[in-house]
């Protein structure tokens, strides 16, 4: 099924006006030219709901509409974990980790690693972090985002990622995050109302009396899908090992990517005041709630469809990550364009947010410490050419890295759960512990690494979420022993409770208490 007259009118003003948008809010004043700080963070000036919804437009990617949408369909609502576990740990970093991020005005996660442990643990994550955005976060993204695409326009797989990467340059390489950031609330509008309206499509074309009706339908047909906590006989338990996806090793793959990820954070480190930044997390855990019913419903729903043979039963049964692209394939004209206008604004908003992240990390942390003495128009142009390399590597590697592989949201957990351990522990232990030094953390990274890999080929049938948070723990006694066997680090590199200030505004505590009632009521009636 083809794009008509109305849906290319549709994406077309989509695109028209994200561009237009990006241009005007990336203008500077006359005689001023944009320096680092206005490229990589914004002019440190964004507004909570520009940071609360670029968090969400940047989160909600390929990975996420394309990735949870087939494991909605081949598991059920239990992946929606991943979501509400998240508003959690969003409250969480906002109260406790901001403070101690702004108060010492860095522009990357790696400047604090080596404020708090010196040039070597700094350069390591560096390395590791601009190889994993641009290997497995880019990729992935554009797999997953070419895939939807060529369901609905046939065209090849590689064109569809070149369109996409071509977009994403387009808007957000010269004006950096400020563009990103800025532009991002059209994202969130377009993603939310694609998202509601094929998930109010695909139940009102199951057999019942409209979408409200068909959602009941949905729930007393597919019981399975509706459990929360799967049973070890459960062909996705691997995936989401039952009780541990709540209290084992989600929590770390969690706070390593919404608490010490530069992806997610760099919005917050761009912020007006610590307030703002803390009101713009609470609004985008606020907002992590509606993610289910927009990516993992739809995916449920496609099952009774593929029984009905309304969607291609077997297309989805070789790979469940072509659920959502079948689903936008079936929609009616206009709905279409809305929907894959949503799903252009998922895709080309990650991909922008990530090549700003690779580029801030490779020129400020590794380009800037090897040539410090040039001026900010060239570590700007350095940043531009960076992100566009990664892009470039990016479309190489997706074929036949992420697409070899069955689900590509599961893959992208699995690989980030092999460091994702040790980062949490070596933020944390940064915070807390005052006699962690270099040693330690290198104990955790490379450990945890060194450990993950090992367990994974030794003992493959453990599911990696177990893995994770055993092998957290381990990096934590680890680390800590170390630290305790070697020199204990100076005082001024030791965070200070003082450092902790609880900024916390009414708005903040009315968005995180709202957020908390509705978690407790959904896993209450869930459970």
């Amino acid at each position: 099924m083809t794009l008509e007259t109305i849906d290319i009118i549709i994406i077309a003003g989509y695109a028209i006006a994200l561009l237009g948008i990006a241009l005007f809010v990336s203008r500077e004043p006359a005689g001023h030219a944009k320096d680092t700080e206005d490229y990589f963070l914004a002019g440190r000036a964004l507004p909570w709901w520009a940071i609360g919804a670029s968090l969400i437009a940047s989160n909600i990617s390929a990975e996420q509409i394309i990735g949870q949408s087939g494991q909605g369909f081949a598991v059920g609502v239990a992946i929606a974990a991943y979501e509400w576990q998240a508003a959690i740990v969003l409250l969480i970093v906002a109260k406790f980790f901001l403070p101690i991020f702004l108060k010492r005005r860095i522009y990357t996660m790696p400047q604090f690693l080596q404020q708090r442990y010196g040039d070597g643990v700094k350069n390591l994550m560096s390395v590791f972090w601009v190889a994993l955005y641009t290997a497995v976060n880019l990729t992935t993204v554009l797999w997953l985002g070419g895939l939807a695409v060529q369901s609905l326009t046939g065209w090849g797989i590689m064109y569809c990622m070149m369109a996409l990467a071509g977009f994403a340059a387009l808007y957000s390489l010269y004006g950096g995050l400020k563009a990103v950031a800025l532009t991002d609330i059209i994202q969130v509008v377009i993603l939310i109302l694609g998202g509601l309206a094929i998930t109010w499509f695909a139940l009102d074309a199951l057999p019942a009396d409209g979408a409200l009706a068909g959602f009941g339908y949905l729930m007393q047909e597919m019981p399975g899908h509706f459990e929360m906590i799967l049973e070890p006989e459960h062909p996705a338990y691997s995936d989401l090992p039952g009780i541990w996806t709540l209290l084992g090793g989600l929590w770390v793959l969690h706070f390593s990517y919404w608490g010490f990820n530069q992806y997610i954070i760099q919005r917050a480190l761009g912020a007006e005041n610590l307030g703002e930044a803390q009101k713009g997390l609470a609004f985008a855990a606020f907002l992590k709630i509606l993610v289910p019913f927009i990516v993992v419903v739809p995916g449920i729903a496609a099952v009774i469809l593929a029984q009905q043979g309304v969607l291609n039963a077997e297309a989805l049964a070789d790979k469940s990550d072509r659920t959502y692209g079948e689903l936008m394939a079936f929609a009616p004209a206009g709905l279409r364009g809305l929907v894959f206008a949503a799903l252009i604004a998922a895709v080309v908003s990650s991909l922008a947010s990530m090549m700003n992240s690779i580029s801030t990390i490779f020129t400020m942390d590794l380009y800037k410490a090897a040539r410090p003495d040039r001026g900010d128009q060239h570590y700007v142009t350095v940043g531009r050419i960076a992100a566009f390399s990664a892009m470039a590597i990016a479309l190489v590697l997706a074929r036949p890295f992420i697409g070899g592989f069955e689900s590509g949201f599961q893959t992208v957990q699995e690989y980030t759960g092999f460091i994702a351990p040790g980062i949490v522990v070596v933020f944390l232990l940064g915070f807390f512990d005052k006699k962690t030094n270099a040693a330690g953390a290198f104990t955790a990274l490379i450990g945890s690494l060194i450990v993950n890999i090992a367990l994974k080929f030794g003992l493959p049938d453990v599911p990696f979420i177990i893995r994770i948070w055993f092998v957290f723990l381990g990096a934590i006694v680890a680390a800590a022993v170390v630290s305790r066997a070697t020199a204990t680090p100076d005082e001024e590199r030791t965070v200070k409770l003082s450092d902790i200030a609880f900024a916390t505004s009414t708005l903040f505590n009315t968005l995180a208490a709202i957020t908390v009632a509705l978690l407790i009521g959904l896993y209450v009636w869930l459970w």
